[in-house]
């Protein structure tokens, strides 16, 4: 059962950009205090992202159908999954009528996946690990960026640049525990991505952040190289 509900519950998250909307960021008038363009925040190409995730999500949905109904280790990482696309499903409704709502939504989305990333077994990192991981490191991402927005748009503590400038390390803190208590290239990749990403955005305003973002996505690629060779020897 919990494998048809897994499969249920991607269906309903994966299409529910069809009738929520995109979303490519948070409108600059959804804080009191404007936040046109928060440097935290990746260039809009690194959205795209999510159409590998929801691709891979679904095939990992169905392979779990077909050849996974019943294995343990599978249903393991099924419970917080399904917890985690429950909450993702109305989340871009959410994020475009309340930042407070979305980033407390964002940071139940986060802390689920990864909970099923630690949970998925290394043996099947093609058909769940990855995609599970895929998934967990965009969220890890996102979530110090709604955080920085959210932070910065109600006037708490500085201001959006300086948000930006603890968000970015407090993300790939986070991803380098993660990284080193998976192994998961997934994982690693889309946070990866993601700070590449808000390094292009700043290119040109920002050179601390681009340097301290490039920094990042270096010692966590490296992180990652090392860990995966380590398990695999």
């Amino acid at each position: 059962m919990r494998a048809y509900l897994t499969a249920f519950a991607t269906l309903a998250f994966v299409t529910s950009p069809f009738w929520s909307g995109p979303f490519s960021g948070f409108s600059a008038g959804q804080t009191p205090i404007e936040q046109t363009n928060p440097p935290i925040q990746p260039a809009g190409y690194a959205f795209s992202i999510w159409g590998v995730i929801y691709i891979w999500l679904v095939v990992s949905a169905a392979y779990g159908v077909w050849a996974k109904r019943e294995d343990a280790a599978w249903d393991r990482v099924r419970v917080p999954l399904m917890a985690s696309l429950a909450i993702g499903t109305p989340w871009l409704i959410i994020a475009q009528t309340s930042v407070i709502w979305a980033t407390v939504f964002i940071w139940l989305m986060q802390l689920t996946a990864l909970w099923a990333l630690l949970k998925a077994p290394r043996a099947d990192a093609g058909w769940l690990a990855g995609p599970v991981g895929l998934y967990a490191g965009w969220l890890t991402a996102a979530s110090f960026v709604a955080l920085a927005v959210l932070m910065a748009g109600y006037g708490i503590g500085p201001d959006s640049y300086t948000w930006a400038l603890i968000g970015i390390p407090s993300a790939a803190t986070v991803a380098l525990i993660v990284v080193w208590n998976t192994a998961s290239l997934a994982y690693a990749s889309a946070v990866v991505w993601a700070l590449i990403a808000v390094a292009v955005k700043n290119m040109g305003d920002a050179p601390t952040i681009v340097g301290l973002a490039f920094a990042a996505a270096a010692l966590l690629a490296a992180t990652a190289f090392v860990r995966l060779r380590r398990v695999m020897q």
